[in-house]
């Protein structure tokens, strides 16, 4: 009698793993600890245990002085587990390899909260002399909306909950601890609390929006703001959204122009 697939020591299948895009600007070990120290504010658990992407584009002139098994034991300090390096240049791959990092060009199936929008150029225009009209022939069919994912029950501390190329509405609370990610903009009909990760795939115009925003840390696009000294007071406990102008966290009421 055949087995089933579940009798099977293992099984593979599709998945997206979401992990934090280090960008690196610099290639000294003292800079980035130092960085990272700030980043953290000495929280030992702040990223916990995030996968990272290492991100070497914007320095690819001075990728070839990096310390990668230093640098890896730097990042896991701050509970950081690299797991791949972008933008390197192709003489520094056998390196990366021979340090257990995968090299990602963006199609290995890691998705990272700071990745970039592609955009396709514009197919050239091209004019010719009237010719007869073809037979028309059937339209494509449209394709399906993607909707929104909703999350109607409170997000628990430890829970994760990804909104893959669509928004996330929640309409529960999001306790302490918790982590909201989307690509999309992130809904929250309720306290939010913990983190909250709109943009995750590079799309700066996505917006959080709350009844009540007490976070721990949010970010749009990659760019985050963390509230050691506590959230603005002015904002706090109301209905609130958070946007990205420019290079900047903005916060605004959403019952008066109020930015902070």
């Amino acid at each position: 009698m055949p087995k089933s697939s579940s009798s099977l020591p293992i099984e593979i299948k599709i998945s997206t793993v979401v992990a934090i895009s280090t960008i690196l600007h610099s290639a000294d070990p003292i800079a980035i600890d130092a960085a990272l120290k700030q980043m953290t504010g000495g929280v030992s658990d702040f990223f916990e245990d995030e996968f990272a992407v290492i991100d070497v584009a914007g320095i690819a002139d001075d990728a070839a002085h990096i310390d990668w098994e230093a640098l890896v034991a730097l990042l896991r300090k701050y509970r950081l587990n690299a797991v791949a390096v972008r933008g390197a240049p192709a003489a520094l791959h056998d390196v990366i390899r021979a340090h257990d990092l995968f090299l990602d060009d963006g199609t290995s199936g890691l998705q990272t909260s700071a990745g970039r929008e592609r955009e396709m150029p514009a197919a050239p225009v091209e004019t010719a002399e009237p010719t007869a009209e073809p037979a028309p022939s059937p339209a494509p069919a449209p394709a399906a909306p993607v909707h929104a994912m909703i999350v109607d029950t409170p997000v628990r501390a430890g829970q994760r909950i990804y909104a893959r190329g669509t928004d996330l509405i929640v309409t529960a609370v999001v306790n302490n601890g918790a982590e909201l990610i989307a690509d999309g903009s992130i809904h929250v009909y309720a306290p939010l609390h913990g983190r909250a990760l709109a943009g995750a795939s590079g799309n700066a115009g996505a917006r959080i929006f709350a009844l009540q925003l007490q976070p721990e840390l949010v970010s749009i696009a990659g760019v985050y703001r963390t509230f050691d000294e506590g959230f603005p007071a002015e904002v706090a406990r109301q209905p609130a959204q958070i946007r990205l102008v420019g290079d900047r966290i903005d916060i605004s009421s959403l019952g008066s122009a109020t930015r902070n």
